[in-house]
């Protein structure tokens, strides 16, 4: 039996409600391991934290927020590594903060699994499978995020409930995501572009301002103005100082691992540019796959063009991949691409990859990061030289 004909005779569960509690039990044992690993240090010599040390920071957060800390400084005695988001994010974490710890962090890691899974089947996609096989392709990189109990899967949810919220023209609520993923972590002001596919610019703009005006003053339910001011020149200084800091699994860090040409910011403004040339596309802006195909773009862009970037912050790129992939008919160019970025984005992190092979090779010339580079490129293509319909999956059929 062929690979294909045996595609088609497998049968995937149709309830949402029954994935959803798979979901929900792969985190729960995430959540024990986590506990039962043994601490770790980051740096040789350092004090050993937790293995959900993510998590820590967002939740000592709140109780930094509320003690009229500064957020941004260290706090060696309590987590590694500095809080990089914004005051508002740690109010958010005040119904997590209080709970024990094994409780708070299941539910963190359930609401960034749940929030990608619901988010991915309310695409405009042709079928069941369709969404599964993208959740089955995502799975690994969603399984690395939630171990490293990061935010990642929630930023890449968000900005799909986004994108889906406007096809449904809810545009207060397409705002909403898009201002939430900022308040998050900031490159999530790339994902209003989204907005120039759609009318009602001006109602979406006053939307965005009033969700931005009221989620930046949310702290001051439990901190004075004067401190809140404090707390959001801290964080632009702490982001100012970090730009400089890496160069991380980005176009940056391939151009200079592989061809030793050091230009991280010219290689961010000439991404920038590039990303925009679809935009002179306007009479495909009513096309759902061409705004798919854009979407994919988006969520690749803010990974491979982000300096910071780092393996767990790969669910929001392979997540663009399998929109852009699953999103139309094969051919055999987009299938090497894919296969290549589940090959070397989504494995050689893993222990299928020798470690000798991983530390000589994968990590120096940021192999994760080239398949979605290639494949950044090849969605640009694609969206400049788009054809209406012509790869486009009927819905209502199977992949």
């Amino acid at each position: 039996m062929s690979i294909k004909k045996y595609m088609k005779k497998i049968k995937l569960p149709e309830s949402r409600l029954f994935t959803a509690g798979i979901l929900t039990l792969i985190v729960g044992i995430i959540t024990a391991q986590s506990f039962l690993l043994k601490t770790k240090t980051f740096i040789p010599g350092e004090p050993a934290y937790t293995h959900y040390n993510n998590y820590v920071i967002f939740k000592q957060s709140f109780f930094h927020l509320i003690e009229n800390k500064n957020l941004y400084e260290l706090y060696p005695a309590e987590h590694f590594d500095y809080y990089k988001y914004s005051p508002t994010f740690s109010l958010f974490m005040a119904p997590l903060a209080n709970l024990p710890d094994s409780v708070g962090l299941f539910l963190w890691n359930l609401l960034n699994v749940l929030v990608l899974y619901f988010a991915l089947r309310r695409l405009p996609l042709s079928s069941n499978k369709t969404h599964l096989l993208m959740l089955g392709f995502v799975f690994l990189e969603l399984l690395t995020s939630t171990q490293n109990s990061q935010s990642n899967a929630l930023i890449a949810g968000l900005i799909i409930f986004a994108f889906t919220s406007l096809e449904r023209k809810q545009i207060a609520l397409a705002s909403l995501f898009i201002v939430l993923t900022v308040f998050i972590k900031i490159f999530g002001l790339v994902a209003f572009a989204l907005f120039m596919f759609y009318p009602n610019k001006l109602r979406a703009a006053v939307y965005t301002i009033g969700w931005t005006v009221l989620l930046a003053a949310f702290p001051l339910l439990v901190i004075s103005v004067s401190q809140l001011s404090f707390l959001y020149q801290s964080w632009l200084h702490l982001l100012q100082n970090d730009h400089s800091a890496s160069i991380g699994f980005s176009v940056a860090g391939w151009l200079y691992t592989w061809f030793h040409i050091d230009a991280k910011n010219a290689a961010v403004l000439i991404g920038a540019l590039v990303f925009c040339l679809p935009f002179l596309k306007w009479k495909y802006y009513n096309d759902v796959q061409f705004k798919l195909f854009f979407l994919s773009s988006i969520l690749l862009w803010i990974v491979i063009f982000n300096h910071k970037a780092e393996s767990a912050t790969f669910i929001i790129a392979v997540t663009g991949i399998a929109i852009w992939f699953f999103s139309q008919k094969r051919t055999l160019l987009n299938t090497i691409l894919f296969g290549a970025a589940f090959i070397f984005t989504i494995l050689s992190p893993t222990d299928l990859f020798p470690r000798s092979i991983r530390e000589s090779f994968v990590i120096p010339y940021v192999l994760k990061a080239v398949p979605c580079i290639l494949i950044w490129f090849k969605i640009m293509y694609d969206l400049l030289f788009f054809k209406p319909g012509s790869k486009l999956i009927p819905a209502g059929k199977t992949v």
